[in-house]
C-alpha cells in the first residue's frame, strides 16, 4: 500500500461517518491553535505523515512544521502547530500522534542501534517482520534512523532460506533451481542465499551463482571466519542472535551487513 492509501484507510477506520463528539460540542465557525508537544527523548519521525493526514481532513489547515523527520528530539521541544477549524484538527489528532509515536519509536531504536556499531562500515538492515499494510511506513521509519532497507517484499529479491533449500534437496539445486527460473522468466533480481554452517557456506562457494551470503546464527569468531573464507567473492549479511549488546563484535568482524 502507498502512504496515502494507507492514510486513507485509517481515516475510514477511525472517522466513519464523522466525529460526532467534536461536531456536536465544538462551536461554528471557532478556530484555534494547537501544537504537538514533545515528552520523551529520540528521533523524530512522521511529521510529513501528520501533514497529509491534516490536510487530507481539511485542506484550509495551517500546518507549520517547526522539526523535521530525523532529528533528535528532547522534552518540551515543539514538532509542529496547527491553526484553523478545531472539528478537523480533533478529527486528526489521534490518528497523527499514533503514526508519530510509532514511527518514532522505530527511527528511535534504529538510531541507538546504528550509533552502537558507528566506526565499522557495515551497514544495518531492516526485515519483512513488520505490521501488516504499515510495511511502507516502517520501513521510512528505519531509514530515518539511519538503518537501510532489505527486500521489501517477496518479489524484489531472491532470498533462498533453509526451507527452500530443504524443499528443494539442497544448496546446489536450490541455486540451480532458482537461476532457471529467472532465466525462464526474464526477471533480473539479486540472489541472496542462508548458511546455517560452514559445510553449506563451502556448497555455495563451489556452485556460486549468488550475488550475497547470509550466514545465520554464526558467532562472533565463527563469522569473522566464514568472512575471510568468502574473501571478499560475495557480499557477506549475519543474521541471528544478535542483539545491542553483542552487535558491535559483530560488527568488528569485517561483515557487510546486519
Amino acid at each position: 500500500m502507498t502512504i496515502d492509501e494507507i492514510i486513507d484507510q485509517a481515516l475510514r477506520e477511525d472517522l466513519g461517518d464523522g466525529d460526532h463528539t467534536s461536531l456536536a460540542t465544538v462551536p461554528e465557525g471557532s478556530v484555534s491553535k494547537a501544537r504537538l508537544l514533545v515528552k520523551q527523548s529520540g528521533v523524530l519521525c512522521g511529521v510529513d505523515i501528520a501533514r497529509r493526514i491534516f490536510n487530507r481532513i481539511d485542506p484550509s489547515l495551517e500546518f507549520n512544521a517547526l522539526l523535521s523527520d530525523g532529528q533528535r528530539i528532547h522534552p518540551g521541544d515543539v514538532a509542529f502547530t496547527l491553526r484553523g477549524n478545531p472539528v478537523s484538527i480533533l478529527s486528526g489528532e489521534r490518528l497523527a500522534l499514533n503514526f508519530m509515536q510509532r514511527l518514532s519509536g522505530i527511527a528511535t531504536q534504529t538510531r541507538r542501534i546504528v550509533d552502537a556499531i558507528e566506526g565499522y562500515p557495515v551497514k544495518l538492515l531492516d526485515t519483512r517482520k513488520t505490521t501488516p499494510l504499515l510495511r511502507e511506513l516502517e520501513k521510512y521509519a528505519v531509514k530515518i534512523g539511519g538503518g537501510h532497507n532489505h527486500r521489501f517484499g517477496l518479489f524484489d529479491m531472491i532470498l533462498i532460506k533453509d526451507n527452500h533449500v530443504d524443499f528443494a534437496g539442497g544448496i546446489v539445486k536450490a541455486i540451480r533451481a532458482v537461476q532457471r527460473y529467472l532465466a525462464e522468466k526474464k526477471l533480473d533480481l539479486k540472489i541472496e542465499i542462508e548458511v546455517r554452517n560452514f559445510q553449506e557456506l563451502e556448497e555455495v562457494l563451489a556452485e556460486g551463482g549468488v550475488h550475497r551470503i547470509m550466514l545465520d546464527n554464526f558467532a562472533p569468531a565463527d563469522l569473522r571466519r566464514a568472512i575471510d573464507r568468502i574473501g571478499g567473492r560475495y557480499e557477506t549479511e549475519a543474521s541471528g542472535g544478535i542483539t545491542l549488546a553483542n552487535i558491535r563484535d559483530y560488527a568488528a568482524t569485517g561483515v557487510d551487513y546486519i
